[in-house]
């Protein structure tokens, strides 16, 4: 039951599921860490995958296609600035208000430009040669992966850098922390909070254009099921560390795999109960670190400022 089939193909199935997370909790991490809750994430996410397929099918090209799904990711993510920061708007029902126009929006438009997910379009690559790609571990863990794996496990590494060791990036939690002392220094809070947002717009279109282009090749109404979600669980959890967000990623990532894979087998527990496992440990996750964690002090939290 659990051969090295089974174990080869869980590990590949854990990281390529974990991949989406990966990216927009990257995002999501400036965008909380300079005060702003990023509710709509789920909504940016569904919008960059349907964009992602439709640029896909009209170029031929998983590339063009995920840079479609970035534009679509940011120009949600600008209404989202511009609305909260800009106007101090509530962020979690503009966030929430988000969502729901992405669902409605893609669902409309899913028939008309992709025939109702009976299009499959272009896929992102698989770079490493084949005969690499049976390596014991490293190769279904890493090398039988698409592009945008690798590149989904390179932007925490790269995040943590720009957060904790650039002038840039102290600047950013410094709004999220005290935006008043940020604004006394010399700093804008509205303009930082406004370039953390659209960073992380263009990661939940990255985000939403790796779940449909890694594998799939195509749009499901409300693919993203939740993701988004689990992404904002994850802060949580990783205590807004871009790597430490990343594995817990990981984590939800691998349960969502093993439920996958476990279906494959005769254990007599209905499919329902199995598909809810990443969501049940989510729920614990949190369960286990209410008042343990210390969010940034202004995380969604609208901030008047003036003359700036």
């Amino acid at each position: 039951m659990l051969g090295p089939e089974f174990i080869a193909g869980f590990l590949k199935a854990a990281v390529l599921i974990a991949s989406p997370l990966i990216i927009a909790s990257t995002g999501g991490v400036y965008a909380e860490r300079s005060g702003i809750f990023p509710v709509g994430m789920e909504g940016m996410m569904l919008a960059g995958a349907f964009a992602s397929v439709v640029g896909s099918k009209i170029t031929g090209s998983a590339f063009v296609g995920s840079l479609f799904g970035i534009i679509t990711g940011i120009m949600l993510a600008s209404i989202f600035a511009y609305l909260t920061v800009n106007r101090r708007a509530d962020q979690m029902v503009i966030g929430l208000s988000m969502n729901v126009l992405a669902l409605g929006l893609t669902n409309w438009l899913n028939p008309i430009m992709l025939g109702g997910n009976m299009i499959r379009v272009a896929l992102f690559p698989i770079i490493a040669p084949p005969a690499w790609r049976d390596i014991p571990v490293i190769g279904p863990l890493l090398l039988a992966q698409p592009l945008i794996v690798w590149i989904a496990l390179v932007f925490p590494l790269v995040s943590s850098r720009i957060l904790y060791h650039t002038t840039w990036g102290l600047n950013i939690r410094s709004v999220g922390e005290n935006p008043d002392a940020a604004l006394a220094a010399g700093l804008s809070v509205v303009k930082y909070r406004f370039a953390a947002i659209l960073i992380q717009g263009f990661f939940a279109g990255l985000a939403g254009s790796s779940l449909a282009l890694a594998e799939l090749g195509l749009f499901v109404a409300n693919m993203t099921a939740g993701r988004g979600f689990i992404v904002l669980a994850s802060h949580v959890v990783g205590r807004w560390d871009p790597i430490s967000v990343a594995l817990v990623c990981l984590l939800f990532g691998s349960a969502d795999a093993f439920a996958i894979r476990v279906q494959l087998f005769p254990i007599g527990v209905p499919y329902q109960a199995v598909v809810v496992i990443p969501y049940v440990i989510t729920i614990l996750a949190l369960a286990g670190l209410v008042g343990r964690t210390h969010p940034p002090k202004f995380l969604g939290k609208a901030f008047k400022q003036v003359g700036r």
